[in-house]
């Protein structure tokens, strides 16, 4: 019988600690500054800076991978960054250096803020996908870091990232122009936001159509949409607004569906606009 006692207490412990750690995979410490291209106000920034709290001892690395133009595009987040902190801010271009440098990919592990610039999200991931850069953002982010970034580098932070492509059309568009089934095109992002599709330059390029479209593609998620200059603070399951425009989010498509001929159908769907200060529930 005791044997049993102590049989049973080590699966209770087991159980436990599955979840505790389960827990812990899902509640990281870190801050997620995701916006949503355009020009970067000095405040946005500021309030970039002060979310990550950056000691003396702390540094900034920036991962330019998804840019045409990784120099001068940290050539002038940097500049931004130094009006607001004296920190060291690194360039870590992973097109040019070896992602299994484990002195580089240590660093981004213990970065206090790592800041992904804008351009092309399938470059991005192309670099890091399935390498130690990939595991060393999600430890940053874990043990506490903010992961901020743009454009592209806002697009990367969802677990199935929108490409663009409009697989039924073979022209590239910046806005859907159809709303048909199957029609949209994901790829794999880092996932530091599981339930959530980000889409950037929201109001600014017309991106409703695309937004919807991912939404059908996967039932359950939300869809977030931040236009230009303006940004969502992650932390936990609540994001904050924060920036000089407006974040729309999209929930609960109800009985979706299609026609024979492939078109979408919506009875409605639940939708929110946000500006500055505004804190609103979100799917981590």
């Amino acid at each position: 019988m005791r044997r049993i006692h102590t049989y049973v207490f080590a699966l209770l412990l087991l159980a436990a600690g599955l979840q505790l750690h389960a827990q812990t995979k899902l509640t990281p410490k870190g801050v997620l500054f995701i916006i949503g291209g355009g020009n970067r106000s000095d405040a946005l920034i500021k309030q970039l800076v002060t979310t990550a709290q950056l000691g003396a001892k702390d540094y900034i690395i920036v991962l330019p991978m998804a840019s045409e133009i990784p120099d001068s595009g940290f050539k002038y987040i940097s500049q931004q960054l130094r009006v607001q902190t004296k920190v060291p801010i690194r360039n870590f271009d992973f097109n040019k250096h070896d992602v299994k440098d484990m002195k580089w990919v240590d660093s981004v592990a213990k970065a206090k803020l790592i800041y992904i610039l804008g351009g092309d999200q399938n470059r991005f991931m192309k670099a890091v996908l399935n390498t130690p850069v990939y595991a060393a953002i999600h430890k940053a982010y874990q043990n506490g870091a903010t992961i901020a970034g743009t454009s592209a580098g806002a697009a990367v932070m969802s677990k199935y990232m929108i490409t663009g492509v409009q697989l039924k059309d073979s022209k590239y568009k910046e806005t859907f122009d159809k709303l048909w089934d199957q029609n949209i095109e994901f790829s794999e992002g880092l996932g530091l936001l599981e339930h959530t599709i980000i889409d950037q330059h929201f109001l600014k390029r017309n991106r409703y159509n695309r937004i919807i479209s991912a939404l059908a593609g996967k039932p359950g998620y939300m869809g977030v949409g931040i236009d230009e200059s303006t940004a969502i603070i992650v932390k936990g399951s609540k994001a904050t607004v924060a920036g000089d425009s407006q974040v729309l989010r999209f929930i609960s498509p109800a009985n979706a569906r299609t026609t024979t001929n492939g078109l979408l159908k919506f009875d409605h769907i639940d939708l929110g606009i946000y500006t500055a200060g505004d804190v609103i529930d979100i799917k981590p």
